[in-house]
């Protein structure tokens, strides 16, 4: 069976990473795209810029995770990421990339969910 993994985009890619997508909304700074090896940049999946300026300072997961979800679930795009993304699931990990610091509190474990 083949998992979701999430790892900063500042760590070095490992063979197991399987399809390599960054879910940032922004291009990590001091990142080439040679060096970041991505599959994807689905920034369409991203918090949006008021969600994550809501709870960038006052880290509320709960809320955070509802409010979300309803955005990947009222955004067109997100779908289409989905699907990509499922698909490789099949014979791949996939590994979400961010340049969060904080990997235990951030939006792709929210991502994670939705996938599965």
């Amino acid at each position: 069976m083949y998992d979701i993994k999430v790892k900063r985009i500042y760590d070095e890619p490992e063979a197991d990473d399987g399809l390599r997508v960054l879910v940032d909304r922004l291009w990590a700074r001091g990142i080439t795209k040679e060096k970041a090896m991505l599959d994807i940049w689905a920034k369409e999946i991203a918090p949006s810029n008021e969600l994550r300026k809501e709870y960038h300072n006052s880290w509320d997961a709960s809320s955070f995770r509802d409010r979300y979800l309803e955005e990947l679930r009222s955004n067109p795009s997100a779908e289409g990421i989905k699907e990509i993304i499922k698909g490789k699931l099949i014979n791949s990990n996939v590994t979400l990339l961010t340049s969060a610091k904080n990997l235990d509190y951030n939006h792709c474990h929210v991502i994670k969910e939705w996938l599965k």
